[in-house]
């Protein structure tokens, strides 16, 4: 039986995650206000849950983390990288922007894919993160085309901790793109992991790999209290990334 929790309630420790049935399911309820959502991240925690479900809270073992400077690149994303580059510091028809428009990320992210239908990022789940976006603590890295939107990656970032969330494109390797500018970003900041959550066969081509909650949260505990980044620039991955 997991607990309960309330707006007053604090977290059980992680320790207490399922084991089996529902593995790494800690606890439910509670609020997705911009002060909870830093005081799970802080500990390791994160939200997931299906549209109809109460929130709930989970602390994976092992977890899926990508190390910036394990990110895997492909020929085709090079390409595609060095295009984009090209073109921002001329025609400027490709810009990639960091927090230009966070809201808008999170509402391509939660849209029906292609091969399936939306994901759970809920109204709700979005007015929690914009209120971590208002108070500097979640980012966007947004690919752009001609003026429009198309490709994009968000989540938080704590001292030099970043917890990705999710991610989307509208044209091909645009979900890729934002990612590759947000982990060189990242990676020239000082972060040198980012929490991907839960494990898939996507983010496992794209360089991450699990490792113990042990390791992971000795890891954030190292980082969460460094200096928080202020300035957001996207910079053009460089040889030999492209």
């Amino acid at each position: 039986m997991i607990p309960w929790l309330d707006s007053h309630t604090p977290f059980p420790d992680v320790s207490q995650a399922l084991t089996s049935d529902a593995p790494g399911l800690l606890a439910a309820g509670a609020d997705l206000s911009p002060q909870r959502l830093l005081a799970a991240y802080r500990r390791g925690i994160f939200p997931w849950f299906s549209e109809g479900q109460p929130i709930l809270w989970w602390s994976t073992d092992p977890r899926m983390v990508l190390m910036t400077a394990e990110l895997r690149v492909s020929d085709s994303l090079k390409k595609a990288l060095r295009k984009v580059a090209r073109s921002a510091a001329g025609d400027g028809r490709w810009q990639v922007r960091f927090d230009s428009d966070f809201e808008a990320v999170m509402r391509a992210c939660a849209a029906p894919r292609r091969d399936g239908p939306g994901t759970w990022i809920s109204d709700e789940i979005i007015a929690g993160y914009t209120g971590l976006h208002r108070l500097g603590y979640a980012h966007s890295s947004e690919l752009w085309l001609d003026g429009e939107l198309v490709g994009g990656a968000y989540g938080v970032s704590i001292g030099r901790m970043f917890y990705g969330e999710s991610m989307f494109a509208r044209v091909t390797d645009g979900s890729k793109i934002a990612l590759a500018y947000l982990v060189h970003f990242l990676r020239g900041q000082g972060v040198t992991m980012i929490d991907c959550q839960q494990e898939t066969a996507h983010l496992a081509s794209l360089g991450a790999a699990p490792i113990s909650r042990k390791r992971f949260l000795a890891h954030l505990a190292a980082t969460i209290e460094q200096t928080q980044i202020s300035v957001w620039q996207p910079v053009a991955p460089c040889p030999p990334v492209i």
